[in-house]
């Protein structure tokens, strides 16, 4: 077994298939070694490794992947890996004084980098709430626990990441969240390099499609609430919930529509010069022959 395929995603919840998957196995049968690769950093760390040839496939946030590429990665999205949107919390420190988004503007937004997803989703809330987004004031902070020591330092006010993996601390009370901003297109797609895409396009279907199966046999455990809960530290009545709400793809058709809303919105942040991309520079298909775009 000398091939090998390295795979990038966040240490999330969404991406427990995976984990899944490798644990039972389930790429054995392929004749190639799959590996997977924790990315705290998310989409821009993940952007930069497979720049780096560190990776050959990353799931990433569908607008951070698209921004990867139109910023000259030499990469391509080839599947939606989890069709619901995401729902990124707006947070603050616990203790701070700012007690409603009305209070954001002017404030310093923690961002894990330029870039990134916690980035251009505080750009598009800001844009959606009417805000002056010349005005906002950047600091990375690399990850959550970045984020963390940000916000109690006071170096950073705000904080955008997605709600169910800040639960806890909200619970806590480290953080109060005093927003929420769900985006209108597709959490994670899976973005390859693009010699990878175009010469082991069959591979990365099967892997993919293994991965899918992986993720049906965790929605039909009696005990996923509570796999999810223990390994990720979050409450399982909040596992309950977000497990009802996500859905992990199994087409890989291109997700025209959805696309394209990614474009207007990067457009309007000023990330891309125009809305209008062929989409065919963003996307390479892996579709088996015969199948509908």
């Amino acid at each position: 077994m000398n091939e090998r395929i390295r795979i990038g995603g966040v240490p999330e919840h969404f991406n427990l298939p995976w984990r899944l998957a490798l644990q039972t196995g389930a790429f054995d049968t392929l004749g190639v070694e799959v590996s997977f690769a924790d990315y705290p950093g998310g989409t821009g760390a993940m952007a930069q490794a497979l720049a780096d040839d560190e990776l050959d496939l990353a799931l990433m946030l569908t607008e951070g992947a698209v921004f990867d590429v139109l910023s000259g990665g030499d990469n391509r999205l080839v599947k939606v890996y989890v069709d619901s949107p995401l729902t990124w919390g707006i947070h603050v420190a616990g203790a701070g004084d700012i007690d409603s988004v009305a209070n954001m503007p002017g404030r310093s937004v923690a961002i894990s980098r330029h870039g990134s997803g916690s980035h251009l989703i505080a750009i598009v809330d800001a844009l959606e709430r009417g805000f002056d987004v010349r005005a906002m004031n950047f600091v990375v902070v690399d990850n959550l626990d970045g984020a963390r020591t940000a916000l109690a330092e006071g170096s950073a006010d705000v904080f955008l990441w997605e709600k169910h993996m800040t639960q806890p601390l909200v619970d806590s009370g480290e953080f109060r969240r005093i927003g929420e901003r769900e985006v209108p297109w597709p959490a994670f797609v899976a973005s390859a390099r693009e010699e990878v895409a175009r010469d082991r396009a069959d591979l990365l279907r099967r892997i993919l499609s293994l991965v899918q199966a992986a993720a049906n046999e965790l929605r039909c455990r009696a005990d996923a609430a509570e796999l999810i809960a223990e390994r990720y530290g979050i409450a399982v009545t909040d596992a309950t919930a977000w497990l009802a709400r996500v859905r992990w793809s199994d087409s890989f058709a291109r997700p025209d529509a959805a696309l394209g809303r990614v474009l207007e919105a990067l457009h309007a942040q000023g990330a891309i010069p125009e809305p209008t991309v062929a989409l065919d520079r963003i996307w390479r298909s892996l579709r088996a022959p015969g199948e509908s775009r």
